[in-house]
């Protein structure tokens, strides 16, 4: 199996342990439903999963299938790029009204990794489809808002394929 196999394993073995069960649990859990060396063999990349056996296993997970699919191939301009880093020194210095949610979010994050250096936060590209959803737009809109902002530096508009 190729990468993609592995790398949707990694993502079914991460939700499984994020749930807190083991191979052996999930079989139990399931009445036998899911075998623990099936799902293993998914998890290992060694097995192919069919769309209906996936989506299948995200209703037993309790998840959207989207969640158990790794990161794909997206039309260029669509994401931004992978690396996110918000500068919080200028993020301080705008309106509330304009950057209320971006700035609570910034603040929980912080407060959750313990991390207070106040300058610049990194966040992840689901914490940027989070901000989008809230602001109303799609990830790329809100990333060239928070560039023009000052947030975010130019550099992180995503790579335009020709």
């Amino acid at each position: 199996m190729g990468d993609y196999a592995k790398a949707l394993g990694a993502k079914l073995r991460g939700i499984r342990q994020q749930q807190g069960l083991s191979l052996h649990g999930v079989e139990q859990k399931s009445g036998g439903r899911w075998k623990a060396v099936v799902v293993g063999s998914y998890e290992r990349g060694d097995r192919a999963v069919t769309v209906q056996k996936l989506a299948e296993l995200a209703d037993f997970y309790g998840v959207p299938v989207v969640e158990l699919l790794p990161e794909g191939r997206v039309p260029s301009g669509a994401e931004p790029a992978t690396k996110i880093v918000i500068n919080l020194e200028r993020l301080q210095q705008l309106p509330a009204e304009k950057v209320g949610p971006l700035a609570r979010y910034a603040a929980t994050i912080q407060s959750q990794r313990g991390d207070y250096n106040g300058k610049v936060l990194s966040i992840r590209t689901e914490d940027l489809r989070s901000l989008a959803i809230i602001y109303d737009m799609t990830p790329g809109e809100l990333t060239e808002q928070l560039i023009d902002w000052g947030v975010l530096p130019p550099e992180a508009r995503p790579a335009k394929e020709e």
